[in-house]
């Protein structure tokens, strides 16, 4: 527990069933819950690859309902109390398979969840299709749904556009299988059937949660959530019926370091986007003055409208730009003002500290033009 959510059993693995100890817990108390639900696979047979050994598929009491109104209703049990103890702000992310996402989904509409994404985790290694009748699968599928449509949910847009080398993230994830270094084994064998890798959960947890929130799983298996969730200084609860993996989980848990405070995301304010008029409306530059164009003698006249006149053309400090740079140009780059003090200076400068006066990171900017 923590004096910010004195009532939840925070960072611990709860053993049980979900649906039981989900109601134990308080109302709107969960920021985000992560739930990778049993498949249905419905295997009719055991599965053998070409050379005679055996595929080491999910065929555990777990995965297995005698229909599918068994699972539909198992699945509105679930959700519903998901739905029950997650934030009005909060969301979920589920993912499954062909054999379940389609069922998921629905549900989660019916139960008046309002679908934001679909995400394809699209797999590298993917197992074949031995028998040869089908594609091979390829991929999951994630489903990212907030609990009420309309409210307002955590989506770190700019986290993630960072993480992604500056481009926005798009829905189709190529990510690598749980590796042989994360993947727990017992005697050799695979501890848990469909241990999820964390990089996964770490696209996830950083899109959707900040250092602190709390984040549920409740179908734990061998604690990939809580592990994500301690690295990144989120607070987790884990539900899990088999005994076998809660220990495991717990145990890999505990050895996880949790990284610096001064390391975790932080939520970004995008810098106010500035047209080059408000220069003008600061008094950083007189309608009059004028600018040299970079790497050249080329001289333009600012305009009370925020244009500049060259040549007897005028324009926008882009449109000018791309006349005498002859190609695309980011007026701010290339157009330099005078500073009395230490002369020919990218307009750029004067952007950056009007960007500043307006956050309220520096006092108001003061002309040194001449």
């Amino acid at each position: 527990m923590s004096d910010r959510h004195p009532l939840l059993p925070l960072d611990s693995v709860l053993e049980g069933d979900c649906v039981e100890v989900l109601a134990s817990l308080p109302e709107r108390s969960v920021d985000l819950i992560f739930a990778d639900p049993p498949y249905n696979l419905q295997l009719q047979r055991t599965l053998y690859r070409p050379d005679g050994s055996r595929v080491a598929a999910v065929d555990e009491p777990w995965d297995r309902f005698g229909s599918f109104a068994a699972y539909d209703a198992f699945t509105r049990r679930w959700l519903s109390a998901c739905r029950r103890v997650l934030k009005e702000t909060g969301t979920i992310w589920v993912i499954g398979t062909y054999h379940n996402i389609y069922r998921l989904g629905s549900i989660l509409q019916d139960l008046g969840f309002w679908i934001l994404n679909d995400i394809v985790m699209i797999k590298a290694n993917p197992m074949p299709n031995f028998r040869g009748v089908r594609f091979t699968n390829a991929h999951e599928t994630l489903i990212w749904a907030q609990k009420r449509r309309g409210a307002r949910y955590t989506f770190n847009h700019h986290t993630l556009k960072a993480l992604n080398d500056g481009l926005q993230m798009r829905s189709d994830w190529w990510l690598p299988t749980c590796s042989s270094r994360e993947r727990l084994r017992i005697g050799g064998q695979k501890a848990h059937p469909t241990q999820k890798p964390e990089a996964l959960l770490y696209r996830v947890l950083l899109a959707s949660s900040h250092p602190g929130d709390v984040v549920l799983d409740p179908f734990f298996g061998v604690g990939t959530t809580g592990a994500v969730a301690k690295k990144l200084g989120r607070h987790w609860i884990g539900i899990e019926q088999d005994p076998r993996y809660a220990a495991l989980a717990r145990e890999r848990i505990a050895a996880v370091v949790p990284a610096p405070a001064a390391a975790l995301d932080q939520p970004r304010r995008p810098a106010p986007r500035l047209p080059f008029g408000a220069v003008l409306e600061a008094g950083l530059l007189q309608p009059g003055d004028e600018l040299r164009f970079r790497g050249s003698t080329e001289r333009a006249t600012v305009l009370a409208n925020g244009e500049l006149r060259w040549n007897g053309q005028q324009g926008s400090i882009h449109q000018l730009g791309r006349l005498l740079a002859g190609g695309p140009c980011n007026g701010w780059d290339h157009w330099y003002y005078h500073d009395a003090q230490v002369g020919w200076q990218p307009i750029d400068h004067l952007r950056q500290r009007l960007r500043e006066a307006l956050t309220g990171c520096a006092p108001p900017p003061t002309r040194s033009c001449p």
